[in-house]
């Protein structure tokens, strides 16, 4: 660890410190995380200031402790085992779930805001089908989390998660890029999965009879109306509860063509209004308290004509934490400003559909070394 200057090209204006900033004398001028809210305080830090710069300590350990790794290699290793449980040669597929399962488990526990963001902005490379299994796995055990479910509980609403579309593989992606309304047979097939999927880790020797529950009742309702059993909330498992809910909300979000995406503030608000009726309320109203009015990933427009990313939740829930990519003029910018939307300037103005063709970064350019790909 070495004892740095802080040089001019190290900060900006609006942006927040990256470390502490101590005087010569080894007095803490400014913490971590502070706005630098002008440029006179900018040119007091650069005259005055030195920082403890751990980079090069753990570049090593950060480069492997990538949250986008980890779950990308969570999909690649799913798409594999799903395909041969789907195909009838599973090996052990148990255990290799299990793996995936701590992948995804290791993810959200490294960084959880960009396991959130990664939905929204890390879309492609794998099929749908895969790639939306995953991301429910993240949001139900976030939602988990905030309700202390212990932890084999949380493995077991993982694992069922990650499998849980296991008996329409093939058609889950074919569905997701048609521009036409789904067929007779298809939402024949989608009434259907739960128990095909069901059948199909009986077949690759899973018999956990939580597990496999869960798999079965995913689209179940708390009033009855769903499939495939049309039971009530009552004769539900809450780790199904808990998959269904992050289910509904990862795929409103995620782009396809025969439905429209929603915004990530919209899902919600519709989440909360079917907690009244095919949601059980509790874990709904967990879901947006933990997720925010504006998700991690956000794409939003700012009073001032920013356009930028939520980065973190702030003190209040309509104020997140926004990185602002694209000027009021529509130019990108470099560098990138952090914005406290309680400020009348920067407050938020309207949220954009993800992915915006003007509006272009990278996770790890937003996150860090977290998010590298």
């Amino acid at each position: 660890m070495k004892i740095r200057k802080i040089s001019p090209s190290d900060l900006s204006v609006g942006q927040l410190l990256p470390w502490d900033v101590y005087g010569s004398g080894g007095g803490l001028l400014a913490r971590k995380g502070h706005l630098i809210a002008s440029i006179t305080q900018l040119e007091m830090l650069v005259e005055r200031g030195i920082y403890e710069d751990v980079t090069e300590a753990l570049a090593t350990e950060r480069d492997q402790r990538s949250v986008l790794r980890l779950l990308n290699g969570a999909q690649l290793e799913l798409e594999a085992i799903l395909q041969r449980i789907a195909t009838g040669n599973p090996g052990n597929a148990k255990r290799k779930l299990e793996e995936i399962a701590g992948l995804v488990t290791e993810a959200v526990a490294l960084n959880a805001d960009i396991a959130i963001a990664a939905i929204l902005h890390n879309q492609q490379g794998t099929p749908y089908g895969i790639r939306h299994s995953v991301d429910t796995a993240v949001v139900a055990q976030l939602v988990a989390q905030a309700l202390n479910k212990p932890d084999d509980d949380i493995l077991t609403m993982t694992l069922a998660a990650l499998t849980m579309n296991v008996g329409m593989l093939g058609e889950h992606d074919v569905m997701q890029k048609q521009a036409v309304p789904l067929t007779g047979h298809q939402k024949q097939l989608i009434q259907h999965h739960p128990q095909a999927g069901m059948v199909l880790l009986r077949q690759a020797g899973i018999n956990h009879e939580g597990w496999l529950s869960c798999v079965l009742y995913h689209h179940e309702n708390e009033d009855g109306t769903g499939y495939p059993g049309a039971r009530r909330g009552a004769h539900l498992p809450e780790s199904a509860k808990l998959i269904a809910l992050a289910d509904r909300y990862c795929a409103r979000i995620s782009q396809r063509k025969y439905r429209k995406t929603m915004a990530p503030n919209a899902a919600l608000r519709d989440i909360l209004l079917e907690g009244k009726t095919t949601l059980d309320s509790l874990p709904a109203a967990v879901l947006i308290r933990e997720l925010g009015i504006y998700p991690i990933g956000t794409l939003v427009k700012l009073q001032n004509g920013e356009i930028g990313v939520v980065t973190r939740k702030g003190l209040n829930a309509t104020a997140p934490w926004v990185t602002s990519v694209v000027g009021p003029r529509g130019a990108p910018l470099d560098p990138f400003l952090q914005r406290d939307t309680r400020n009348e300037g920067h407050a938020i103005r309207e949220v954009l559909p993800a992915p915006q063709p003007d509006v272009e970064f990278r996770l790890s350019q937003v996150w860090g070394r977290g998010a590298l790909p």
